[in-house]
C-alpha cells in the first residue's frame, strides 16, 4: 500500500519550503560553499511533515514524542549510528523510537531510495542547509536548517501549529533600526560563534523561554546608572559587586580552551543567568553581561510620560509592523518593559511570557518610539 499524506498544512507549505531551500543552496554554491545538503523536494517535505505531525499527536507510555528529523544520506552524516535494517518513515516508527533520540543535537536521518523514504539511523553532524524538522510538542512542528558556519542556534524557516502556518520573512529585517538579535536569528549577519555577544543573548532568550515561568531581562549600557531612575527602590536582589561569570568567559581568548569547554562553560553560565529571570521582577545585566540585579520592580522614571503607543511586528509573512498600545502586546510584564525602554532609550528589554511568546523591546531613533518584535517563531 502506498502511503499518502493527509495533513493539509504539510501539502500547503511543502512547495514553499522546497523553493526556500533551493534558493539557499543556489546562493551557497555560487559563493563556493561546500558540504551542502541535498535539496528536499516538495513531496519529500510533505511526507516527512505528515509523518511527524501524526506522531506528535500520539503518546508512548504517557509521553509525547520530541524528535528531530534530518534529510540527508548517511555518507554526509560524519560518524552516523546506522540501523542494521531500514525503518519505515511513519508515525508508528517515530513514536516507538522517540524516547531514545529526544536529547538535543540528535537527529533521525531520513533518506530516499527508489522513491521510498526511510529512517537509516541517527547523527549529531549534518551538512550546511540540511532540512531539519523538529517536533517540539503535540501538533507543533518547526522547519529549520543548520547555519552555514555551523555555530549557534539553527535558523528557522517555518512553524506549523495545527492548521496554522507561519513562514519566516527575512524581509522584516529591512525595517529601520532592526535589533542585532533579530538580524542574527534571521541568519543575516556575519558568522556567529558561541561566544559572540549577540549569539549569547539568543542563548539566554532560548533558556528564558524554556523555563516557562515568564520573565524580563533588561540590558543596560556599560558604566551608566540612568537605568536606576526607572527602578523602584529598594532593589530586593541587588548584586554588589556585579557578578561577572558570563562576562569574564566572553573576554577570554577562545584559543585558550577547546570548543567543548566553551560550549559547556557558556551553557552553564547562560542557564544560571536565565534562571534568575523566573523570579518575579526584572533581571538586569550590562551590555558586557555583568549581572547587576534581579527581581527588580520597574517604575516610570521621574519626568517621563506614560508610553501610549509602540510599533509591533512579527518576522513572519503577513506580520508587518502596526501601531498599538503596549497593553495590547501583553500583560503587566510587557507594559513595564515597554515603559522602561521608552524612558531609557539606550537599553533593550527581552520579555518571555508563560504562554511561550517572546518579545524584544528596543528604541527606534528613526521612528522616535519603542518598537516590539515578537520572535518566538525564531526561538523554537
Amino acid at each position: 500500500m502506498i502511503y499518502k499524506p493527509t495533513y493539509q498544512a504539510a501539502r500547503m507549505i511543502a512547495p514553499k519550503v522546497e523553493a526556500i531551500f533551493a534558493q539557499h543552496l543556489a546562493v551557497a554554491r555560487d559563493s563556493g560553499e561546500e558540504d551542502l545538503a541535498p535539496l528536499p523536494s516538495a513531496h519529500i517535505v510533505e511526507t516527512i511533515i505528515d509523518a511527524a505531525f501524526w506522531a506528535s499527536l500520539r503518546k508512548e507510555e504517557g509521553h509525547s514524542p520530541k524528535i528531530s528529523l534530518a534529510f540527508l544520506p548517511p555518507d554526509q552524516a560524519g560518524n552516523p549510528l546506522l540501523f542494521r535494517q531500514r525503518l519505515p518513515l511513519n508515525s508508528d516508527t517515530l513514536v516507538k523510537i522517540a524516547p531514545g533520540v529526544e536529547r538535543a543535537g540528535i537527529h533521525l536521518g531520513v533518506w530516499q531510495v527508489e522513491g521510498e523514504l526511510f529512517l537509516w539511523g541517527t547523527t549529531t553532524s549534518i551538512p550546511n542547509f540540511c532540512f531539519v524538522l523538529d517536533v517540539s510538542e503535540p501538533a507543533l512542528l518547526v522547519i529549520k536548517h543548520r547555519r552555514i558556519y555551523g555555530f549557534g542556534k539553527f535558523t528557522n524557516i517555518a512553524v506549523l501549529k495545527g492548521d496554522q502556518i507561519k513562514i519566516v520573512d527575512v524581509n522584516s529585517a529591512k525595517l529601520q533600526d532592526c535589533p542585532p538579535m533579530l538580524l542574527s536569528l534571521l541568519d543575516l549577519t556575519a558568522p556567529s560563534y558561541w561566544n559572540d555577544t549577540v549569539n549569547v543573548l539568543i542563548q539566554i532568550a532560548v533558556s528564558m523561554r524554556s523555563h516557562q515561568r515568564g520573565g524580563t531581562l533588561l540590558v543596560v549600557p556599560n558604566g551608566k546608572a540612568n537605568w536606576l531612575q526607572s527602578i523602584i527602590k529598594p532593589i530586593q536582589y541587588g548584586i554588589q559587586p556585579a557578578f561577572a561569570g558570563l562576562s569574564n568567559l566572553l573576554k577570554l581568548d577562545r584559543k585558550e580552551a577547546s570548543q567543548i569547554f566553551w560550549q559547556t562553560a557558556l551553557r552553564r553560565e547562560v542557564e544560571h543567568l536565565a534562571g534568575l529571570t523566573a523570579v518575579d521582577g526584572a533581571t538586569i545585566i550590562s551590555e558586557d553581561y555583568e549581572l547587576l540585579a534581579f527581581g527588580a520592580k520597574i517604575g516610570r522614571a521621574k519626568g517621563k510620560e506614560l508610553i501610549e503607543e509602540l510599533s509591533f511586528g512579527e518576522p513572519i509573512v503577513g506580520g508587518g509592523a502596526v501601531l498599538l498600545h503596549p497593553a495590547k502586546v501583553g500583560g503587566t510584564r510587557h507594559l513595564s518593559a515597554a515603559q522602561f525602554v521608552h524612558d531609557q532609550n539606550d537599553a533593550i528589554a527581552l520579555v518571555a511570557s508563560q504562554d511561550g511568546h517572546f518579545t524584544i523591546y528596543s528604541w527606534s531613533p528613526a521612528q522616535k518610539r519603542v518598537q516590539a518584535h515578537r520572535i518566538d517563531t525564531l526561538l523554537l
